[in-house]
């Protein structure tokens, strides 16, 4: 499946969920709570399938995280085959890619525009520059924005932004010096996720 290049406001809508995570899709999502197209107020009539309910929240996650079929299987199934919780363990997978954490410090307003930071190399992992959005980030991995990349505008929105809002409690980010730590991962409780990650285990144990 190629890269979504859409509407993430018509997709959250199909979803049912803040794909973005941003202020402005929340606002159009509660102006108009159904799913896009002409009959999107009528849809959802009737119960569900247990196999369309489990369809839809693997759907949810990997739009939520921006991550194709095939990539996002391969995460599964290196989280089932880890000792722990495997949903649990699956989430933290998606939260070490390096496009999410640039989005989760702040330094991008969205996972898809982190992935462009990332892929435009304006990110430093440890000093290195690391254009691979699905680069795994460590326990204490220090990013940065590079030097240059300090003076485009929205990275610079985007820090002014970040300082009047709470960090996500497993990175700390020095907003000044447009740097931040992967500090530890985060627990379950940590990820306000409106997702059953368990009803995605069920769906690929079918």
């Amino acid at each position: 499946m190629g890269r979504f290049r859409g509407s993430i406001t018509k997709q959250s809508r199909r979803e049912g969920i803040n794909l973005a995570e941003t202020e402005k899709v929340q606002k159009y999502l509660d102006r108009r709570p159904y799913a896009p197209g002409q009959h999107g107020q009528r849809r959802g009539r009737g119960r569900p399938s247990d196999y369309s309910v489990r369809l839809r929240e693997k759907q949810k996650l990997a739009r939520l995280y921006g991550i194709g079929e095939k990539q996002f299987r391969n995460l599964f199934e290196e989280a089932a085959n880890v000792p722990g919780v495997t949903g649990t363990v699956f989430l933290q997978l998606l939260e070490r890619r390096l496009d999410n954490v640039v989005f989760r410090m702040g330094f991008a307003s969205t996972r898809r525009q982190a992935r462009q930071f990332v892929g435009h190399g304006h990110i430093l992992v440890n000093g290195k520059k690391v254009d691979i959005p699905s680069y795994r980030v460590k326990i204490g991995d220090e990013l940065t924005v590079a030097e240059g990349a300090r003076k485009i505008g929205f990275i610079q929105e985007n820090m002014e932004a970040q300082k009047r809002r709470r960090v996500s409690p497993w990175v700390e980010l020095d907003a000044e010096n447009f740097k931040g730590t992967f500090s530890r991962l985060p627990a379950r409780e940590d990820l306000a996720l409106p997702i059953n990650e368990n009803f995605i285990i069920e769906y690929y144990s079918r």
